[in-house]
């Protein structure tokens, strides 16, 4: 693993690292924010997933978590979007497709299943990095995402329940396989057969028996993608039926923008701050 860089923050120390991804036969870069509270032994470890065109970056520059993770003793972790770099296939001017639309799938299809395994990376390899060279507390593990990361916390829970405690989303993809901007990447990483795209949608995979404690999502009301691409009352709808605690709040006149994530950031962290301290 390569330090990238390390800066002093709220008494913790954000850092940027990349290494060499087994899954995805790239080199990857991420982020770890380690709090002052882990000087005194491993903290629990929270993952953020970033959504469409976006990288480690994002959310490191704009979503403002460091004051809340630093209160609480949490350790955020946020990894890429996607594989990138040379020889890497991809569509450069399909924003919804390939380098930064990674979709936290594990592609089985050629010429992406070489590399494009983020769920793999996600759950696996980037955990066991960390494990190595961080005072992470593993028994300790929640995540969360923003739109494509989104989609991406809420099945990487649904279907990994013993390895998170909680989990939440901000303006989550939250039917995938219908979705507009998503179905063409589903049939693109996983074939053309809809069942086989079940496995990475929540709505799909609540249907077919999975199940989590209970899920926190704060959606836009004037956010541009909510009735084409988003639909929270679709997992509203799933999560009632399967009896999943969903709190859903509407918030009045935001956006899908990071001034809405930085707004209620403090609040997610809170939320899953509760649920991994015990």
């Amino acid at each position: 693993m390569e330090t990238l860089s390390t800066a002093k923050s709220h008494g913790g120390v954000q850092g940027v690292y990349r290494h060499v991804s087994e899954a995805t036969g790239t080199e990857m870069t991420f982020a770890v924010f380690v709090p002052p509270q882990a000087a005194r032994g491993p903290v629990p470890v929270l993952w953020y997933l970033s959504g469409l065109t976006c990288t480690h970056a994002n959310v490191m520059e704009k979503g403002e978590y460091r004051a809340a993770a630093a209160a609480h003793g949490l350790m955020i972790v946020c990894p890429d979007t996607s594989p990138r770099g040379p020889g890497v296939p991809d569509e450069p001017d399909n924003s919804q497709f390939g380098c930064g639309a990674g979709f936290y799938v594990d592609a089985t299809q050629a010429p992406y299943a070489a590399n494009y395994r983020m769920a793999s990376y996600v759950r696996d390899e980037l955990p066991a990095l960390v494990a190595r060279h961080f005072p992470a507390d593993m028994a300790r593990q929640g995540i969360f995402g923003h739109s494509m990361g989104g989609h991406g916390a809420l099945t990487l829970a649904l279907k990994n329940p013993d390895r998170y405690r909680s989990c939440s989303a901000f303006a989550p993809i939250v039917q995938p396989s219908t979705a507009g901007w998503s179905k063409p990447a589903f049939e693109k990483y996983l074939g053309a057969d809809p069942a086989a795209w079940r496995a990475y949608d929540a709505t799909a995979l609540i249907a077919d028996g999975a199940r989590f404690p209970g899920f926190l999502v704060d959606q836009g009301s004037a956010d541009p993608f909510l009735t084409t691409g988003l639909r929270p009352g679709l997992l509203e709808v799933a999560c009632q039926e399967a009896g999943i605690p969903l709190t859903l709040h509407m918030r009045e006149g935001y956006d899908h923008s990071y001034y809405f994530i930085s707004t209620f950031m403090p609040d997610h962290i809170a939320w899953h701050a509760e649920r991994l301290k015990g």
